[in-house]
């Protein structure tokens, strides 16, 4: 083998390498193609433009968030400070490195915003943000956007009315959206980006005071489409949290932006 043919298979290999690190960084994650995004209480004109991204197609498992830990111990339940989360986080673990295995596929949850920001940062990655997850909440089996069909609001309402399981199903559990995403509805909630920006404040966003019928039931009067109750439910309890709070019921997943 003469010098010019050795070169062109080291070529060949190098790029083989870094086009396949490439599909790597995205493994087990789902295309999501950007659009516009009206917010659940906004005009018209307020409508937000999302570009494309990529999801995690499953909720982050407790198996997953233990190699997180394994790899970030000062982010264990005995370990992790106070300003960062609330002193149930990870109460469903029976110390900082194990938990009953009949968990291990179910989605973590117990986990403060500021842990699962970490977490997706020590992937490369990021929490969605409201309008991005939204986006992908709206589809169903078949459609990008199924926000008008009563059957499929129907069905998230019927879930998010329903009170948790002691014991999480594994993820996967729930229906493949359009986008070849798991469990957007059907195991828990997730954390996102910038939860506690998901009510506007007076009539105007100059208007610093808090309108107090976005709380509650009142809050569904203002919403852009009185049919969606759960999606306003879902801004209410993003909109319920702080930061260091860990809820039960309270998981999250990660996304990654599109170059």
């Amino acid at each position: 083998m003469n010098l010019k043919h050795l070169l062109i298979i080291l070529i060949c290999i190098s790029f083989k390498t870094i086009f396949s690190q490439g599909k790597d960084d995205f493994k087990g994650m789902a295309l999501i193609k950007g659009g516009e995004y009206l917010p659940l209480y906004s005009s018209d004109s307020q409508k937000v433009f999302v570009k494309s991204f990529y999801m995690d197609i499953y909720p982050v498992t407790n198996v997953d968030y233990l190699a997180f830990i394994k790899s970030n111990s000062t982010w264990a339940k005995s370990k992790i400070k106070r300003l960062f989360a609330d002193s149930l986080y990870l109460k469903h673990w029976v110390a900082d490195t194990l938990f009953n295995m009949n968990i291990a596929k179910s989605p973590v949850v117990n986990v403060s915003w500021f842990a699962a920001k970490k977490y997706c940062e020590c992937q490369g990655k990021r929490l969605p943000t409201n309008a991005e997850w939204e986006i992908v909440a709206k589809s169903n089996q078949t459609q990008a956007d199924a926000s008008k069909s009563k059957e499929f609001n129907q069905w998230v309402l019927n879930w998010v009315t329903k009170h948790s399981p002691a014991i999480l199903p594994n993820v996967g559990s729930t229906f493949k959206n359009y986008y070849g995403v798991y469990d957007m509805h059907g195991l828990v909630w997730e954390w996102t980006y910038d939860f506690n920006n998901a009510l506007t404040t007076g009539e105007s966003r100059g208007n610093s005071s808090l309108d107090n019928t976005f709380f509650c039931g009142g809050g569904s009067f203002g919403s852009k489409d009185l049919n969606n109750y759960a999606s306003f439910m879902r801004f209410a309890m993003r909109s319920s949290v702080k930061a260091k709070y860990s809820v039960q019921n309270l998981g999250f997943r990660c996304v990654k932006t599109k170059k």
